[in-house]
């Protein structure tokens, strides 16, 4: 099979589990956000960021670079499936014996019962990084599709009955814990593979040797990443954290089906051509305009609309979350270009330079709380719109170098997008504010989104956008990558 071919069956595959997953999990979040609490939604908000150490910790990076290695076997999969499960048993304990230090930072007893069953999706995630790692590597992204769905669909089922019979914060733990198991078992059943009782010491060292650094650079994404929950929760109540945690959910809707989506074809897909710099380039380029094309439009008019969409979906009890929701969508638009630029320097092996930006991100968001945390919330959120903006000079400062696509040329690249997108914005707010206003908020949200999506296509052909181009021949063999 072509790499043009693979990379798209993989990419509807996996469009296919990202849509699927995430329609699922917003209908069940719909009927929970009915029945729960903000404030119980902003309990799971506060450990977020120990749960999402405690896997990162279980997996070392080593995942990351079974799916670079070109020489590999059998002991490479073993060696790295018992060292994730030995440190995902270390992590568990080590969040069990830390939950009421957790609690007692937040001032909330009832964490540390959540905190330590929650902590067991670390084992359960464990048993099945492998198995993942090597369908990616293999771009088998149909086999995690059909694991994926009916995972996500027992455990969404579970989390809504248990939400109805009274268990409130714990319909969120129960659910999540269910989908992590279920998947895990699946994965197991249709991966094909098994480890074998090996452990490879040389083997562990050279994954290590590439997979730490990711580990450290991950562990200050993820606390970085959640640093704002941890300062909402410790300076303001659990319900702005469960606000924050709803626009935070929302916005990833979009975001999270199309461009997380997309690294996760893009990563093995650069590593096939890591050696070819002008054509990784050029590969790069493209899925780089494509993947701003589709989610720039619909972060703007839904930023525009969010008032609308809120009451509708969650009721007037969340309308509070809807400037976070707005300002967060601003930020959202450069989330996959910092992705892609990271990528390419985990394929050319340079996991070292990747830490170090990392390292310098971080500073700057740790500025920008201390400068804006006394300010409030909306303060703190602009603060991460100053960020982003530096982060993406900084993400293009190396992809500049390997492959000669700097800062500049990816900004010359995807401002015309950008302007056809604030462009449907505003026509979008025009006509809302001034024509719509006596219609019903589904109305509204349907005409605004119809016209706003019109604009912005009718925009791209206008100019004849190569983005707008590209999708339009992207299942016809026209142009190989």
């Amino acid at each position: 099979m072509s790499l043009k071919k693979t990379a798209i069956t993989g990419l509807i595959w996996t469009f296919s589990q990202q849509f699927g997953n995430q329609m699922i999990g917003f209908v069940v979040s719909l009927i929970l956000a009915r029945i729960l609490l903000p404030e119980e939604f902003g309990l799971i908000g506060m450990i977020a960021i120990f749960v999402a150490l405690g896997n990162l910790f279980s997996t070392a990076g080593l995942s990351q670079s079974l799916i670079r290695s070109s020489d590999f076997n059998q002991e490479d999969y073993s060696t790295v499936f018992f060292f994730n499960l030995a440190a995902s048993i270390l992590a568990y304990f080590l969040l069990f014996f830390s939950a009421p230090l957790i609690a007692s930072f937040y001032s909330k007893p009832i964490l540390i019962p959540i905190v330590r069953v929650q902590g067991l999706s670390f084992i359960f995630s464990a048993f099945a990084t492998v198995q993942l790692a090597r369908l990616t590597k293999e771009m088998d992204f149909k086999t995690q599709t059909l694991v994926a769905i009916p995972a996500a669909i027992f455990g969404g089922i579970v989390g809504v009955v248990m939400a109805y019979t009274g268990y409130g914060v714990w319909s969120l733990v129960g659910s999540s814990l269910i989908t992590t198991a279920v998947s895990t078992t699946l994965l197991w059943i249709y991966s094909g593979w098994m480890p074998s009782l090996i452990f490879n010491v040389q083997k562990f060292r050279e994954h290590f040797s590439f997979g730490y650094k990711l580990t450290v650079s991950g562990f200050l994404n993820k606390i970085f990443d959640n640093i704002y929950l941890i300062v909402i929760g410790k300076y303001f109540t659990a319900a702005q954290v469960g606000f924050y945690s709803r626009a935070e959910t929302t916005k990833q809707l979009p975001v999270t089906n199309i461009s997380v989506a997309l690294n996760r074809v893009t990563y093995p897909l650069f590593a096939n051509i890591k050696d070819d710099n002008i054509r990784l380039k050029r590969v790069y380029k493209q899925l780089m305009q494509m993947v701003v094309f589709v989610v720039a439009p619909v972060l703007v008019i839904l930023a525009v609309l969010a008032e609308l969409v809120f009451r509708f979906l969650f009721t007037e009890k969340w309308l509070p979350a809807v400037p976070y929701f707005q300002i967060l969508c601003a930020i959202s638009i450069l989330y996959p270009i910092h992705a892609y630029n990271l990528n390419v320097l985990n394929v050319k092996g340079r996991s070292d330079l990747f830490l170090k930006l990392e390292i310098y991100k971080k500073i700057l968001i740790a500025a920008a709380i201390v400068v804006t945390l006394k300010l409030g919330i909306i303060a703190l959120l602009y603060g991460q719109v100053v960020v982003s903006i530096f982060a993406f000079f900084i993400n293009t400062h190396y992809t500049g170098k390997f492959i000669d696509y700097s800062g500049f040329d990816q900004t010359k690249d995807i401002l015309p997008i950008l302007f056809y997108a604030a462009l449907s914005g505003a026509v979008v707010f025009f006509i809302d504010t001034y024509t719509l206003l006596k219609f019903g908020d589904i109305v509204r949200i349907l005409v605004g989104g119809f016209i706003g999506l019109g604009i912005y296509l009718g925009t791209a052909h206008l100019f004849k956008n190569s983005s707008f181009l590209e999708l339009l021949n992207l299942f016809q063999k026209r142009k190989p990558l």
